[in-house]
C-alpha cells in the first residue's frame, strides 16, 4: 500500500513552533499556563469528579453497602472520546490509547482457526473446566516452555506448574487473592489496571520503587535486591516488558533477577504478555524468565502470559500463569471462588494455537510487522523534534515525554484533553503512576508530564487522518479567550504526525 503523498509531508520542527507560541503569548500578556495544583486544571478537576477518582471513600455509594470501582486509565479517556463522538464505525478518529496486538491475519502469520469440532471432545466440553485448567492444553503450554526456554534444563515444567486463567487480570487477580500479609514491591510506571488490583486486595501492602528516564526505565537486579532487603518485601511484581515504557529486563540482568528471587526468597511475579515483541536484535527470539529457572517448584519465580497479547487474541480469555506446583494448587483453589475458570471450549481451541510450528510462524512475522511501525513512529516523531531518550525495544507503546511543548500541553492530561478535539485518543501518562490511595496531588507525579501512544492497527486510516490535520492552520487573529486553544491545536496538528503518519 502506498502511503498519502500528504502524509509524507516533514513538519517544522517543533522548537520553532514552541518559540512562535512563546512570542505569541508575550504579546498577549497573559501568563504562562503552568499550574501549580491539579485544581487549576479543568482536565485533572474532570478526572477527579469521576466515580472513585476523588480518592475520598467517605462519601456513600447510592447503591447501600456499594463502592465504586475506578475504571481504568484507558478506559476513562475511552469514556471521554465516546463523550466527544467516539464509536465503532465512527470516521475520523485516530485511537492511539488502547493498544492492540492487530487481531487480522498479518503478512506471514498463520490463519488463525475457524472452527472448532466439538464432537472430538465429547460432552464433557459443555462441563466446567478444572480451574486449574483443561490438562492437555496445560501440557500444551508446559511444552512450550520447555522447548523455547529449557531444552538444556534437566528440570522441566510440567502440567502441575501451569494454571490456566481467563485473561491476564484473572490470572492477576487469582495471585493477589492468595498473597499474605506481606509487603509486595512494585516499579512504577506500569500497567494502569496494576492500580486497581493493587486496590481491590487489602491483606498485602503495595510499595513502589519509581523508575527514571536516566536509567532507562528498568530497575537492575542489585536494586531490587535492596528494596527488598530494606522494605521486607515478599514479593515483588515487574511488567517486563514493561507496559508503558516498552522497556524490559533481559539476559544477564534478567538471570540475575531471578537469582535475587531465589536468594532472598522473595517471590517474583512476572507479567510477560509481551515476551513476543523483540524490536531488536536476532528475529523470531522471545524473553522469558522461564530460561533462568532451576528448579520450577523451588524457584520463587512466577510467569503470567496468554494468548492476548502474543498470540493477538485477547477474545479469547485464555492465559496462564506458571509457577511451582504448590501455587498452583493455592490458583487454583482461589478460582473456584473468584472466577470459576476460562471457556472449556476455547481452552479446547487453544491447544492448536501452541503448536510449535505455527508459534515459530506467528512470532517471526509479529516482530517484522511490529517492528515495521515502531520504526516508522518513531522517525516521525524524530522528524518532528519530539525524540525519545528511550525508544522501546518491546510492546507496542511509545512512552512520549512532553516537556518540550508549551504549557500547559506539558501535563499529559490536558494533552489528552486536548487531543480529543482534534479526534485523536492518547492516555496520559499519570495513570501509569500506579497509586492505590489516590490521595495526592497528582501534578507531583513523576508520569504527569508522559503520554503513552499506542502503536494503532490501521496505517491506511492513520494516513488519511494525518493529511487531514496537517492541511489545517489555526484561526487568527487570537482573542485572549480563545489564544490557547488555537495555538495548542497548531502544536497538535504536528504532534499528531508522529501517531498517525
Amino acid at each position: 500500500m502506498t502511503s498519502s503523498p500528504l502524509a509524507e509531508k516533514v513538519p517544522k520542527p517543533l522548537k520553532e513552533l514552541t518559540q512562535s507560541f512563546t512570542e505569541s503569548v508575550k504579546a498577549t500578556g497573559i501568563p504562562d499556563a503552568i499550574f501549580s495544583h491539579e485544581h487549576e486544571s479543568e482536565a485533572h478537576k474532570m478526572w477527579r469528579s469521576h466515580a472513585n477518582h476523588s480518592g475520598d471513600s467517605s462519601q456513600p455509594h447510592p447503591v447501600p453497602g456499594i463502592q465504586s470501582s475506578q475504571a481504568t486509565g484507558v478506559i476513562y479517556i475511552t469514556n471521554r472520546a465516546q463523550a466527544a463522538g467516539f464509536g465503532p464505525g465512527v470516521e475520523g478518529w485516530a485511537n492511539c490509547g488502547q493498544g492492540a496486538p492487530e487481531t487480522g491475519l498479518i503478512p506471514g502469520a498463520a490463519p488463525k482457526p475457524s472452527t472448532l469440532d466439538f464432537g472430538e471432545y465429547g460432552d464433557d466440553i459443555h462441563e466446567y473446566a478444572p480451574t486449574a485448567g483443561f490438562k492437555p492444553l496445560r501440557e500444551a503450554i508446559a511444552d512450550y516452555y520447555n522447548r523455547e526456554f529449557r531444552q538444556d534444563k534437566s528440570m522441566k515444567y510440567g502440567p502441575e506448574n501451569v494454571c490456566v486463567v481467563p485473561g491476564g487480570r484473572g490470572g492477576l487477580s487469582r495471585i493477589a487473592a492468595v498473597l499474605g500479609d506481606i509487603n509486595l514491591g512494585f516499579s512504577v510506571p506500569v500497567y494502569s489496571a496494576y492500580e486497581q488490583m493493587l486496590s481491590a486486595f487489602s491483606r498485602f501492602v503495595p510499595i513502589p520503587t519509581q523508575t527514571e528516564a536516566k536509567n532507562g526505565y528498568t530497575l537492575t537486579a542489585e536494586e531490587i535486591r535492596k528494596e527488598i532487603l530494606g522494605r521486607g518485601l515478599s514479593a515483588f511484581l515487574l511488567s517486563n516488558p514493561n507496559n508503558p515504557t516498552g522497556r524490559q529486563i533481559h539476559g544477564q540482568e534478567l538471570a540475575d533477577l531471578v537469582k535475587v528471587g531465589r536468594d532472598t526468597e522473595c517471590s517474583m511475579i512476572l507479567d510477560e504478555f509481551y515476551s513476543w515483541y523483540q524490536h531488536t536484535g536476532e528475529l523470531g527470539k522471545a524473553v522469558s524468565a522461564a530460561r533462568y529457572v532451576e528448579d520450577p517448584n523451588e524457584d520463587p519465580i512466577i510467569l503470567i502470559d496468554g494468548l492476548t497479547k502474543n498470540w493477538r487474541c485477547p477474545g479469547w480469555r485464555v492465559c496462564w500463569v506458571v509457577g511451582p506446583s504448590e501455587l498452583v494448587s493455592a490458583l487454583s483453589a482461589a478460582g473456584s471462588f473468584l472466577d470459576g475458570g476460562a471457556s472449556h471450549p476455547m481452552q479446547c481451541l487453544a491447544i492448536e494455537m501452541l503448536k510449535p510450528e505455527r508459534v515459530e510462524a506467528d512470532r517471526l512475522a509479529l516482530q517484522r510487522h511490529f517492528r515495521m511501525k515502531r520504526n516508522h513512529v518513531l522517525e516521525r516523531l524524530e522528524k518532528m523534534g519530539l525524540s525519545i531518550a528511550n525508544p522501546p525495544d518491546s510492546t507496542f507503546y511509545i512512552w512520549v515525554d512532553l516537556k518540550s511543548l508549551p504549557a500547559p500541553l506539558t501535563s499529559g492530561m490536558v494533552f489528552a484533553e486536548e487531543a480529543l478535539k482534534e479526534k485523536v485518543i492518547v492516555v496520559p501518562g499519570i495513570f501509569f503512576d500506579v497509586n492505590p490511595s489516590r490521595r495526592r496531588n497528582i501534578l507531583h507525579s513523576p508520569c504527569e508530564s508522559y503520554s503513552e501512544l499506542a502503536l494503532v492497527p490501521r496505517k491506511s486510516c492513520i494516513c488519511v487522518t494525518c493529511s487531514t490535520m496537517t492541511d489545517r492552520s489555526p484561526s487568527l487573529p487570537l482573542r485572549q479567550s480563545d489564544f490557547r486553544l488555537a495555538l495548542h491545536s497548531k502544536s497538535l496538528t504536528w504532534v499528531w504526525m508522529a501517531s498517525k503518519g
